[in-house]
């Protein structure tokens, strides 16, 4: 390889450096599923579960434990709204909102239950938002053909996990 060559490359890196991109992906790979969302959702519940449960006695612990603990649950509480919008925004398509008129109103009080979930610990907030990704869950499945089954999470956040039966 020339000076010259290698010269041309290393102005080029430095002109033009590389973008990331993220996606989900706008292949479309056709290859989505709700699970991710249901489960970051019961780390909502479970995260207001262990802030209710933080006993104050000793408060350098406790400011410790409760900002991971809220760390956590605003994490999770923008990865269901990452999965739901992958969802909303890839794989429903106009005749699915057709067959399940509610969808629309769904998905936005779903993302609208996620941000709340995000700014206050509210035992009632999170598990209005892991029911409200539980039923998109089941019309998910049930607009690709398959009955679904609620089952116990066996998580520590306690509740269901819907899946295809």
């Amino acid at each position: 390889m020339s000076i010259l060559s290698t010269l041309l490359r290393t102005v080029d890196r430095v002109a033009s450096p590389s973008v990331e991109a993220e996606a989900h992906c706008d292949i479309p790979c056709g290859i989505y599923d709700p699970h991710a969302a249901q489960v970051a959702a019961h780390t909502v519940v479970r995260m207001n579960q262990l802030i209710a449960d933080l006993p104050t006695d000793d408060m350098e612990t406790y400011g410790a434990k409760l900002g991971r603990y809220v760390s956590a649950k605003e994490e999770h509480a923008e990865l269901v709204k990452q999965e739901i919008r992958i969802l909303w925004g890839d794989y429903f398509r106009p005749e699915h909102v057709e067959q399940y008129p509610n969808l629309h109103t769904l998905v936005f009080t779903t993302m609208k239950q996620a941000s709340a979930a995000r700014q206050n610990v509210s035992m009632d907030n999170a598990q209005s938002l892991l029911a409200s990704v539980q039923e998109i869950s089941e019309i998910f499945w049930k607009t690709k053909g398959a009955e679904v089954r609620r089952t116990p999470s066996r998580q520590t956040s306690g509740g269901e996990i819907v899946y295809p039966a």
